[in-house]
């Protein structure tokens, strides 16, 4: 299919593209979507697909809570399948520093009116059998998070914005813009350009190299991000909660009758897209399965069954997340280029908040502003603070390193 115009070229069909593009067609745009490779294909459906509500502020524990309640919405909202899972979760703290950061989460759920509260070890072990009882601090229980099927929320909003009359257009890279005195006049295909006058750069890991080709640096780092599946084990359920350690940034739930372990290493692999051929797809980026067995070693107080030689891996995958220097979003416009905007710096947790931003950023493009506060994730917090490529890339990985201490990011 070929397309002359649009009110608005989404690049990226990603869970931020892809909720983008739905929302901004729920709105009345005539909307377009560019995909390099198929749709929704790259990272997001080798997320982990949880939530959590409660944030490093109460503005963006509103824009948690908002997703939640769209996921929770999804199939009544969009006509698409979801699958949707709210088991709870589980916040592990192992030191008193990290009981004391549960602490101020705890008032600020309270405040922001997400249900949230201590639990004891053996409370915490009835919902979760399969947690040791060794070295804990502190456990609150959040019951309202949720887990979802990652691949099916892009690929959902994608096929409720086509109903509502956007083009979807995979294997279609955005190749250039047209820029004028008024911003963008264009976006440039293989098939043709695109007369537009609005663009969204969703575009991942590749977002940088889009927004450089607009003329603007992105002060975001795409950054390797594991995890496992194991096969089936007898007794777990999807009734059993999401569990976080906040010390060791590992993560545990159920998927698929066995476990998902997850988390952040302290050196991750950072990779510059800009060094790889055009025709890289995220399927090839190499793994390092020791890597989460480190992780789960860390563990093995908690999670003693993450050491049972008779563990098998069903499934092993991972991403390029975009990972940003205060381990917070990125969405707003772009500056310096009228009509252009951005949705990246997705921090690993960029699935399951995207329902939430895709619906902000729509509003803020089609009716000026957004009914949520963006002012936190704003690209305006970076006007004038320009990095060079070394301190940035040492600071993400901070970021990343220190993910649950850093601000209480989800998965």
């Amino acid at each position: 299919m070929t397309l002359d115009a649009a009110d608005v070229v989404v690049v990226g069909s990603g869970a931020f593209g892809a909720s983008a593009a739905y929302h901004l067609a729920r709105l009345g745009a005539h909307v377009a979507v560019l995909e390099r490779a198929g749709l929704a294909s790259q990272t997001s459906p080798r997320a982990a697909g949880l939530t959590s509500q409660v944030r490093a502020s109460p503005a963006l524990t509103r824009l948690a809570r908002r997703a939640v309640a769209k996921l929770a919405a999804f199939t009544g909202e969009t006509g698409e399948p979801l699958r949707f899972t709210q088991s709870g979760a589980l916040k592990i703290a192992r030191t008193e520093r990290d009981a004391e950061q549960l602490t101020h989460e705890v008032a600020r759920g309270g405040a922001a009116g997400v249900p949230i509260d201590f639990v004891s070890v053996a409370e915490a072990r009835q919902r979760l059998p399969i947690l040791g009882e060794r070295d804990i601090v502190a456990v609150t229980w959040s019951p309202t998070d949720c887990n979802v099927e990652p691949s099916e929320l892009p690929l959902g909003y994608c096929r409720a914005a086509e109903k509502l009359g956007a083009v979807l257009l995979p294997h279609t890279p955005a190749t250039g813009f047209e820029l004028g005195p008024r911003g963008v006049e264009g976006v440039r295909t293989p098939r043709g350009t695109i007369a537009t006058r609005a663009v969204v750069d969703a575009a991942g890991a590749w977002a940088r190299l889009v927004a450089a080709s607009l003329g603007t640096a992105l002060p975001v780092v795409p950054t390797r991000h594991q995890l496992l599946i194991t096969e089936p084990i007898p007794g777990v359920g999807p009734e059993f909660p999401i569990a976080r350690v906040i010390d060791a940034n590992v993560y545990v739930r159920h998927e698929r009758g066995g476990l998902m372990l997850g988390g952040y290493e302290p050196d991750p692999v950072q990779v510059d897209m800009a060094a790889l051929p055009p025709s890289f797809d995220v399927a090839e980026l190499p793994l390092d399965i020791e890597v989460l067995w480190r992780l789960a070693r860390s563990v093995s107080a908690q999670f003693p069954i993450f050491q049972d030689p008779t563990l098998r891996v069903a499934e092993h995958r991972g991403g390029l997340p975009t990972i940003t220097v205060d381990d917070r979003y990125l969405v707003g416009p772009l500056p310096g280029v009228a009509g252009a905007w951005v949705m990246s710096g997705c921090c690993v947790g960029g699935l399951s908040i995207s329902p939430a931003l895709g619906e902000a950023l729509a509003e803020w493009i089609v009716d000026g502003a957004p009914a949520l506060d963006l002012s936190e994730i704003s690209t305006a917090r970076f006007a004038g603070r320009e990095l060079d490529e070394a301190e940035l890339r040492e600071r993400c990985r901070r970021a990343y390193a220190t993910h649950y201490r850093a601000s209480s990011e989800p998965t």
